[in-house]
C-alpha cells in the first residue's frame, strides 16, 4: 500500500506542476483542476489504509496525517489564489516547508521506505 500512496502523491505534483503551467500561460484549468481533486481522494484512501493498518499509532502518525490535510489544503489555496490573482508567494513556501517534512517523516516512519540501504 505504500507504493500506491508514493504513487498518488507523485500524480498530485504532477498534476500541481501542470496546473501551475498552464495558469502561468492563462489556459483553462477547470478539467485539470477536476482531475488533481479526484487524486486527492486516491491520496486520502491510501494514507488512511495506511494509517489504520499499523499495529501501534505513534503521535508522528497523527503528525504526518495532519500536515498531509495541510498540504491538499495549500494545494488548493495556492491554485485558487493564482486564479484569482492574488499572491501566491507565501503560500508556495509555506508548500515547501510542509513538503520536506511529510517527505522526511513519510520515509522515517516505519511503514516508509527505507532510502538509505
Amino acid at each position: 500500500m505504500t507504493h500506491a500512496h508514493l504513487t498518488t502523491l507523485v500524480l498530485a505534483l504532477i498534476f500541481l506542476i501542470i496546473i501551475a503551467v498552464l495558469q502561468s500561460k492563462g489556459k483553462n484549468i477547470k478539467i485539470w483542476h477536476m482531475i488533481l481533486r479526484t487524486n486527492y481522494i486516491l491520496v486520502m484512501v491510501t494514507g488512511f489504509i495506511l494509517f489504520f493498518t499499523s499495529y501501534s499509532i505513534p503521535l508522528s502518525y497523527y503528525f504526518k496525517a495532519i500536515l498531509g490535510i495541510i498540504m491538499i489544503g495549500l494545494f488548493e489555496m495556492v491554485i485558487v489564489r493564482k486564479q484569482n490573482g492574488k499572491p501566491t508567494d507565501l503560500l508556495w513556501i509555506a508548500f515547501s516547508i510542509v513538503f520536506v517534512v511529510l517527505f522526511v517523516l513519510g520515509f522515517t516512519l516505519p511503514q516508509g521506505i527505507d532510502l538509505l540501504k
